[in-house]
């Protein structure tokens, strides 16, 4: 017997994959980003951007500001990226699966998002996740926005791999994003898509 497929299922969505802002996104918040999607259904998308950080904001400066209390002293900064402009008082962790609780959300196999006070806590404690990005704020596209912009050459697409979403190379992820899928940062320009 045949199974039917419905429209719904023959749909691809982009959860788990990276976006990488094209030349003509000139948009401040979103230029030479590098956008994980972490949720893509018919309703819309959301993402975190991976390479833009908050100034010098980092873990223990966010504890202290929002009252957490840690029984041990941090050792190592973890600095805080600018995932979005949206509710930027709200922060999330993307993750190594090496940690999950209940509230984690599956990405993809080797990676999630957790934003509960919990992860904060461990992350205090010097515990968690093995590899771990933390940021506020995240990207949100309403239904069929985000096919739109991409079909306007805006978005360029791969799919996510660790060493890239991880990397601590901050300022030559886009350049990096682009090279994986073959094309040369140099050659593009801000007229993709125009002749």
């Amino acid at each position: 017997m045949n199974k039917i497929i419905s429209p719904l299922e023959e749909q691809k969505y982009l959860t788990g994959q990276l976006l990488i802002a094209s030349p003509q996104i000139t948009d401040s918040r979103f230029f030479h980003s590098v956008i994980l999607v972490c949720g893509h259904d018919l309703n819309g998308a959301m993402g975190i951007i991976l390479n833009r950080l908050i100034d010098d904001l980092t873990l223990k400066d966010l504890v202290e500001q929002i009252g957490l209390q840690s029984s041990k002293t941090m050792n190592v900064p973890i600095s805080v990226h600018f995932g979005g402009p949206i509710e930027m008082g709200r922060g999330f962790v993307i993750h190594s699966t090496d940690y999950l609780q209940d509230g984690s959300v599956k990405i993809l196999d080797e990676m999630a998002l957790s934003s509960t006070v919990e992860i904060l806590s461990l992350l205090i404690e010097g515990e968690g996740p093995k590899q771990k990005i933390l940021a506020l704020g995240y990207v949100a596209w309403s239904a069929g926005q985000l096919e739109a912009e991409i079909q306007k050459s805006s978005w360029l697409q791969t799919d996510a791999d660790l060493d890239l979403v991880f990397s601590s190379d901050l300022s030559n992820m886009w350049k990096k994003a682009l090279k994986k899928i073959g094309v040369d940062p140099a050659l593009l320009s801000s007229q993709t898509g125009h002749a």
